[in-house]
């Protein structure tokens, strides 16, 4: 009888420990004003997604795939968009929106790279695309 009850709570120990990643993802959100919007897909681990969103009609949209990557989404005003898409390992991005009208698109495909971008002002796009291993980029516009 005890070597059952044993034997059931190592399975149920075990069973329960597999259930719960040891490395989850994570997301925080802070938002503040009217039909602002966050989304997005986290696969893999020790992936961190982070917003701020003041304003109104803002959207942040996060995508990570792998391991050990960080976005982050700041955006000040309204209907700005930000959308960050990660696939690899150790990739950081991130860019701040301050104005109206802003869209920016980071898109990372590969290890350990940096872009990180500022708009401010009405109306201002960026595209960045990274391939490969080791990339920095990093823009700063400022749009009437």
């Amino acid at each position: 009888m005890i070597r059952t009850v044993i034997a059931t709570a190592i399975t149920a120990v075990a069973i329960a420990s597999a259930a719960v990643p040891a490395s989850a993802n994570d997301i925080f959100i802070d938002q503040t004003g009217f039909g602002n919007e966050v989304g997005g897909s986290q696969a893999g681990w020790n992936n961190v997604f982070g917003t701020k969103q003041t304003g109104w009609w803002n959207k942040a949209i996060s995508q990570q795939f792998g391991a050990n990557n960080t976005s982050a989404i700041g955006q000040e005003g309204n209907n700005n968009t930000g959308d960050v898409w990660q696939d690899g390992w150790n990739n950081q991005a991130g860019v701040g929106q301050f104005g109206d009208n802003h869209n920016a698109v980071l898109t990372q495909d590969g290890n350990g790279n940096i872009a990180a971008g500022v708009q401010v002002g009405d109306g201002c796009n960026a595209n960045v695309v990274q391939h490969g291993s080791g990339n920095v980029s990093a823009f700063v516009q400022a749009c009437p």
